[in-house]
């Protein structure tokens, strides 16, 4: 008996890869010699991932070493068809969480106007072997179908860490697999860019980190770069900030990335101050936030590895 939504497998040609059941006629059917299976290809959902951002290159405070690197990209997305087989078309941003991987990459979408389709890699673990692979595959299509585009791939460690790290599934080694085959351009897709993010570049496996060509550091931002971003974010504030000291913060918010300061500084203490019932925040209950932050970090919270 098989009914709807069920998955069957092959165990002849194909014996670990599943098909999920659609539709049945009747219902409940039993498989028998007259039936008569119809195979099709699911859609990946890749059209409901794409998007074009509205994120500024203004918009990512610091980091200048990465947007100057990025202006190749910027380059090779307006016009593909000059760079041939000396294109940039595998990127590796890595660095520290939150330090704006993820925003540049909307920005250079935005400013090149061409769509970019953001994944996270545990998104392309399947729940069947092979599910995975073609997922990849499918991905690539798409953005080759729209190029040029930008096919953005977060937390790419989640599918290619090390074998020494952790012996890999032998779905997410065919992922990996699938990965290197599009990423080595054995089918030239013309105009499409692979942009990996991670955060411990150090565990990537070194035969997917090769195929990088170019590799882009974000780093934690420095003294200048948090006032900058304390001062952009404190003016967006919903209720009136009064007496703050902001080179006193500035110093108390060392060794944190810009998503810190601004999630678990600045909003921290805008929801303290709701919660209480008040129509201001002083600059004290921003340091008392940045204070409690900094004491329980460990000691060398600015060295410390990209985790």
């Amino acid at each position: 008996m098989v009914r709807k939504d069920e998955y069957l497998f092959d165990q002849r040609m194909y014996p670990d890869l599943a098909y999920k059941v659609i539709d049945i006629e009747p219902p409940e059917s039993i498989i028998g010699l007259q039936t008569s299976i119809i195979v099709q290809e699911m859609d990946n959902g890749a059209d409901d991932l794409e998007f074009t951002s509205d994120v500024c290159i203004d918009d990512v405070v610091g980091q200048d070493a990465a947007r100057r690197k990025c202006r190749l990209i910027e380059r090779f997305l307006e016009k593909p068809e000059k760079f041939g087989k000396w294109a940039p078309k595998n990127v590796l941003f890595f660095g520290p969480s939150g330090t704006g991987k993820t925003m540049l990459a909307k920005a250079l979408a935005s400013k090149t106007a061409v769509p970019i389709i953001p994944v996270k890699a545990t998104q392309l673990i399947g729940e069947y072997v092979g599910d995975g692979a073609r997922q990849i595959h499918q991905l690539f299509d798409h953005a080759e179908e729209m190029a040029p585009c930008i096919i953005f791939i977060d937390e790419l460690d989640a599918i290619a860490l090390d074998r020494k790290y952790q012996e890999l599934r032998g779905d997410v080694a065919e992922i990996v697999n699938a990965l290197l085959t599009e990423m080595d351009g054995i089918s030239e897709r013309l105009g499409v860019c692979t942009i990996g993010a991670t955060n411990r570049p150090d565990t990537l496996d070194p035969a997917v980190r090769s195929r990088f060509e170019e590799e882009i550091e974000f780093l934690l931002p420095d003294e200048d770069e948090r006032r900058k971003i304390l001062e952009s974010n404190i003016e967006t504030i919903p209720i009136s900030v009064e007496d703050i000291d902001l080179s006193r913060l500035v110093k108390l918010t060392a060794g944190l990335s810009g998503r810190d300061i601004v999630e678990k500084v600045l909003k921290t203490a805008l929801h303290q101050a709701i919660i209480d019932d008040k129509d201001k925040i002083i600059g004290q209950h921003f340091e008392d936030v940045a204070s409690k932050i900094q004491k329980n970090n460990s000691p060398d919270v600015v060295n410390r590895m990209y985790i």
